[in-house]
């Protein structure tokens, strides 16, 4: 599986997924990092739409459209309901504020094009700044996860991270990414439902879907 470097609209669709995991950090709104998410996952099935027909591989191209119908389509209508639901249309607070939160952001996005990564990023052959920006989306989804106090802004950390592996998986022109793609999809739907039931017990014990909330819970 390769992807060319002067493919210009992969490059741009890569840009969009970065962007989309640092907007996560600062939006408020529930239903805003619901379409965030429906964004960068949009770009991924793109990606791997390319890659399909660059590889020629039927397979992929399936791999694609599923992509496109679970990331894209399944999980945000499952996080809208979920806010209407429970009504939870301003997202939870982070435990650093926006401008530490940015500056996080950065520092994370520069130690990826540091001599600590460079041997995963020589895996590109060419495609090293691609590669830079996936273990940046993957280490900045992680940072969303522990920064977000809110329950549904830490599920989208998780399929953001996802996201972020999936697309490094494509630029190092991994032979088994599409083999890895299924099997995470069938991780999601799982997750999904596991999530569903998780999310629903939250609320009805505590109220609420903020984490802080849990803190009255003893071993």
């Amino acid at each position: 599986m390769t992807l060319h470097m002067e493919n210009l609209f992969v490059q741009l669709l890569i840009v969009i997924m970065f962007l989309a995991a640092v907007f996560l950090h600062v939006v408020k709104k529930n239903s805003t990092a619901a379409f965030l998410y429906c964004a960068q996952s949009g770009a991924m099935a793109l990606i791997l739409l390319v890659a399909s027909i660059e590889a020629g591989s039927r397979p992929l191209l399936f791999v694609a459209l599923a992509t496109f119908a679970v990331k894209t389509l399944t999980a945000p209508l499952f996080f809208a309901h979920l806010i209407k639901r429970h009504q939870l249309k301003f997202s939870a607070s982070t435990y650093l504020n926006v401008p530490l939160t940015l500056i996080a952001v950065a520092a994370l996005t520069a130690l990826t094009r540091s001599h600590v990564f460079a041997p995963l990023t020589a895996l590109g052959h060419g495609r090293e700044g691609m590669l830079s920006l996936a273990l940046a989306m993957m280490l900045i989804s992680l940072f969303l996860i522990v920064n977000r106090k809110g329950a549904i802004s830490q599920m989208i950390g998780i399929l953001s991270l996802e996201n972020s592996i999936v697309a490094f998986a494509v630029f190092a022109g991994l032979e088994q990414a599409s083999g890895l793609q299924m099997g995470i999809m069938f991780d999601i739907l799982v997750w999904v439902v596991v999530a569903t039931v998780f999310t629903s017990m939250m609320y009805k014990q505590f109220g609420s879907l903020d984490v802080t909330a849990m803190r009255r819970l003893k071993e």
